[in-house]
């Protein structure tokens, strides 16, 4: 792993967890508190400058967003309990909550500062977990998500300057909502790896999937089969996500890091450990480095085994963007286990690591069209690949 070389910053606040569907929705913010109290009493966090998370204003939602959206999700906020259909809101996916344009808000605000901390140079690297809400629409929210951060995000870097941003999205459900943003702008190469739609919510993003008129190549989608390890991930991964990156050379990588490919997630079906998604960033980490001088924009995302797998995959890649990755077979601290046992009356993972060693065949050596997964490699190097000047064969 290269050297950071410059200051990594987390943008987060505790107000950001008033991102609260309810006690029976599976997006508890109670993953995104029992990941900072793990990456502090590990130490991660001092290896990370710690900035608060600023509030989106209303015209910059609006650079992706449209206002009527905006409208309404102050409207849901003001009466709970509101179904606002036309707008995705009310629904058992997005429930409304009181103030909820606020929470959603800041959220947007703390992944635009962790994307202008980046642009301007005050960090190499900067993360906001919160964020990653990659589902949410120009006109309605989706998916558990109510704006779209990421978006927001990546449209800053470009209105600050940014020529190119790469966006690798690597949450088990497809990042629709970024696709759709950015689906006829040439500055932004959209990489998505997640379970197939045939599958799983949102249904969409396959590989014929490959931009508007404009932008032909730069929606790139990698569409997985139910199953699918650590290794037959990887292999996708460094089949189609390296090469095109590298051939797009943008300025600032941006990643989303939806951790609900792991095995135990409840909402969906691939089988990757919490090594596996270790792997994953690390690989994301060198990237960043090899192609935009290490200026890196990571976000949470997806994720509801909330004890046994997000806060040990999010405290790794807290670690990750802070320069210092944690030993997998580190132990979690007895302090950490303790709050989880008096918060949730549950067990908590006694290691950072699932016990597993990520490995995978390349792609180089050849591939075999009787699987399922290497047809969705093969069928993602063939529509895409071309239109980069790449060839699409081993």
């Amino acid at each position: 792993m290269p050297a950071c070389q410059g200051p990594a910053t987390v943008v987060f606040d505790p107000s950001l967890t008033a991102y609260d569907f309810g006690p029976t929705h599976p997006m508890s913010p109670l993953r995104v508190d029992l990941t900072i109290r793990l990456a502090e009493e590990l130490g991660v966090l001092d290896s990370l400058r710690r900035v608060d998370a600023p509030m989106a204003d209303d015209d910059l939602i609006a650079t992706v967003h449209r206002r009527s959206l905006i409208e309404a999700v102050r409207r849901a906020g003001a009466t709970p309990g509101i179904l606002d259909e036309a707008h995705g809101l009310g629904t058992d996916d997005n429930p409304t909550f009181p103030d909820m344009h606020h929470a959603a808000a800041h959220i947007v605000g703390a992944t635009v500062e962790a994307c202008r901390q980046v642009w301007s140079g005050e960090s190499l690297h900067a993360v906001n977990i919160s964020g990653g809400l990659h589902h949410a629409m120009p006109d309605r929210a989706s998916g558990f998500c109510i704006y779209n951060d990421v978006a927001v995000g990546i449209q800053h870097l470009l209105d600050s300057g940014a020529r190119r941003v790469a966006y690798v999205d690597v949450d088990v459900h497809h990042g629709d909502g970024v696709e759709k943003v950015f689906w006829n702008d040439p500055r932004v190469l959209s990489i998505s790896l997640h379970e197939t739609g045939q599958m799983l919510f949102p249904g969409t993003g396959f590989p014929t999937d490959t931009g508007g008129p404009d932008a032909r190549g730069t929606a790139v989608n990698v569409a997985l089969p139910p199953g699918t390890g650590d290794g037959g991930w990887l292999r996708a991964f460094h089949a189609v996500v390296p090469p095109l990156v590298r051939e797009f050379a943008p300025d600032v990588l941006v990643t989303q890091h939806g951790c609900d490919s792991h095995i135990e997630d409840p909402l969906a079906h691939l089988m990757l450990s919490v090594d596996g998604q270790r792997a994953a960033y690390l690989a994301l980490h060198d990237l960043a480095h090899e192609v935009s001088g290490g200026r890196w924009v990571a976000t949470g995302g997806g994720g509801y085994a909330i004890v046994e797998v997000v806060p040990r995959a999010w405290t790794h890649l807290l670690a990750i963007v802070g320069g210092r990755p944690l030993d997998p077979a580190t132990e979690t601290p007895e302090g950490w286990r303790s709050y989880v046992q008096a918060t949730l009356d549950r067990g908590a993972p006694y290691r950072m690591t699932d016990g597993r060693t990520p490995a995978y065949r390349d792609w180089g050596d050849g591939y075999d069209p009787e699987t399922w997964l290497d047809r969705a490699i093969h069928s993602t190097r063939m529509e895409i690949f071309p239109l980069h000047g790449l060839d699409p064969f081993p």
